[in-house]
């Protein structure tokens, strides 16, 4: 990708959408109020890209004035290191266009500033936020990127990935102090341009949840054409967003914020989950069970809670008191959407149940074949022996019931390098036990396995 080309997309698709406001505001009776001024608004103090400039003449210079000297042997080695830091930045910038992982950490390595601006005020944490590339982002935060930069439109990073409906971002920046009603010199909060420039897609419904678990005020107006959020929601028709935030501005105080969020989570409701936290709810708060809230939406399978609570930061991994996590039940229930979900949040797939087993086993035990085929995909160990001494390719047949979707998941074991001879704790091979249980099928793709 050419530096540059972005951002004047960027730039075109932000013009048109001003039109979009004006238009708008014909149709509004009620006449806002004048947009702030940016004068003072000017982006964090970072350091730019620029090349190093000579040495300034004197303030009484005349066209007879003394010439300055040269560089002398203190001076010039300010110079190229000037020169090499800008050259340094701007391969950072081209790295963060590309999304090249790799070399951006290497050019930070090197001394690249990951708050460097170009000349169209992009850098590489702000390109990670508008673009929704997350590694990236946790790369530029690591090495100290300033959350309170401002790109050219005087936008926080916040604004830039909820206007493209980046929801792991949104999410990501949350758990930082950004500001979540800064206000951009269109007159926008980031609750404005995930409702105003989305579509109000499932991910644009994830991006308000989270805005306003985060403290997103839903009452805020824009300031050209003084309309709420809620109202512009309606307008455009996004009934699920306009749910959300028409809760946001319902909402009583919590007596209990804890107990609010876990029942919400049980219950699916994604919206009183967003409303718990953004009523001080922990978390990683537990039930009686030592379960939480995540671990709840997992078990019922409630996608959208999960899915809010672990772009927050939600422990995939949290133990309760039967020793599962969010991640092990999945291989109870079988969900691969759930499955998706996780993921990202880096769960140890090393974790073991009250059993002993991986996710894997159970999951191949209860025939859950979608979810088996996943998982394999994952560096998940296929040979792993629980307390009960089985794999899962020997639970799949002992307490499989020979049909098709087991003899699939016996074929899809054996495809990832599940060892057909590992026995049982008494000696008795998967083999052996097929053939015990006139298993047929499946016998027949074990022998061939050999």
């Amino acid at each position: 990708m050419i530096v540059g080309t972005v951002p004047n997309r960027r730039q075109i698709s932000r013009a048109a959408v001003v039109l979009l406001v004006g238009a708008l505001a014909l149709g509004c009776s009620a006449q806002g109020p004048e947009p702030e001024s940016t004068a003072n608004r000017s982006p964090a103090a970072t350091p730019t890209a620029s090349a190093p400039t000579s040495p300034s003449a004197s303030p009484s210079a005349t066209p007879t004035r003394t010439r300055q000297p040269a560089p002398t042997r203190e001076t010039a080695p300010t110079v190229r290191s000037a020169a090499k830091q800008a050259e340094l930045n701007r391969r950072l910038i081209e790295a963060a266009w590309k999304n090249d992982r790799a070399t951006a950490a290497k050019l930070i390595r090197a001394g690249a500033e990951v708050n460097a601006k170009d000349e169209t005020e992009q850098s590489a944490y702000l390109i990670a936020t508008s673009e929704g590339y997350l590694e990236l982002l946790e790369l530029t935060l690591r090495a100290g990127a300033d959350v309170r930069s401002l790109d050219s439109y005087q936008g926080t990073g916040l604004i830039r990935a909820a206007d493209r409906g980046h929801a792991d971002i949104v999410g990501r920046l949350l758990r930082t102090d950004i500001k979540v009603n800064h206000v951009n010199n269109l007159g926008w909060t980031a609750l404005h341009e995930a409702i105003l420039l989305g579509n109000g897609s499932q991910r644009y419904v994830d991006t308000v949840r989270l805005l306003i678990a985060g403290g997103a005020d839903p009452q805020l107006r824009s300031q050209r054409d003084g309309v709420t959020p809620l109202n512009h929601a309606h307008r455009l028709g996004y009934d699920t967003i306009a749910a959300t935030v028409q809760q946001a501005i319902s909402a009583r105080p919590m007596a209990n914020p804890d107990r609010q969020l876990l029942r919400a989570a049980a219950n699916g409701d994604a919206d009183q989950v967003a409303l718990a936290l953004r009523a001080a709810a922990r978390l990683e708060t537990r039930d009686g069970q030592d379960r939480t809230a995540l671990l709840l939406a997992a078990s019922g399978n409630r996608l959208a809670v999960a899915r809010l609570l672990v772009q927050l930061g939600a422990d995939p991994d949290a133990l309760d008191g039967r020793h599962d996590t969010p991640w092990l039940v999945t291989g109870v229930t079988g969900s691969v959407p759930m499955v998706e979900i996780l993921l990202p949040a880096r769960p140890d797939l090393t974790i073991r149940n009250r059993f002993g087993g991986t996710s894997l086993i159970p999951a191949s035990e209860r025939g859950h074949v979608d979810y088996v085929r996943r998982v394999l995909q994952t560096d998940i160990d296929v040979n792993h022996v629980n307390d009960l001494g089985w794999t899962a390719l020997l639970e799949a047949v002992i307490l499989g019931d020979g049909s098709k979707r087991y003899a699939e998941i016996v074929r899809l074991l054996l495809d990832a390098g599940a060892d057909a001879s590992i026995p049982d704790s008494n000696g008795v091979t998967a083999l052996a036990h097929a053939r015990a249980r006139n298993h047929a099928d499946i016998a027949a793709i074990l022998r061939r396995a050999r």
